[in-house]
């Protein structure tokens, strides 16, 4: 059954798989740093969503949606809108370049990206194989 995004049952089975992953705990097997996704609204989403979740080592733990950006200090937030996250969750847009070009927006540091891009890149591809229900 389709889990429906973004919600808590979602970021939930992204943990869940992350952690499944032989492939995603290689790649990220030096990766430190928690992460807030925000959904902004668009003209497919009217809200705005906060997910969290704690990578470290190629481990994700304490996955979970906030009810705003006080309730979590994080090393690192995402932002975009529901419709440019879709893209990167279907493989429409590459989530690096995403982040290069404004698409996706940032808060801590690229140069830590840059230096494990298939911890990046294992994680979508995890999240992808998601079942996941965009409500359209």
């Amino acid at each position: 059954m389709a889990i429906k995004f973004p919600s808590e049952a979602w970021i939930q089975e992204l943990s869940a798989k992350l952690n499944s992953s032989e492939t995603y705990a290689q790649a990220a097997a030096t990766w430190e740093g928690d992460n807030i996704f925000v959904i902004l609204p668009d003209d497919d989403y009217p809200d705005t969503m906060y997910l969290y979740i704690n990578l470290q080592h190629g481990k994700a733990s304490d996955a979970r949606q906030l009810k705003s950006l006080d309730e979590q200090k994080a090393l690192f937030t995402t932002s975009a809108p529901f419709n440019t996250w879709r893209k990167v969750l279907e493989g429409r847009l590459d989530p690096i370049q995403g982040m290069f070009s404004g698409k996706l927006k940032l808060v801590g540091s690229m140069a830590q990206v840059q230096r494990t891009p298939k911890a990046t890149y294992e994680m979508v591809k995890v999240a992808e194989q998601i079942d996941t229900d965009f409500g359209s």
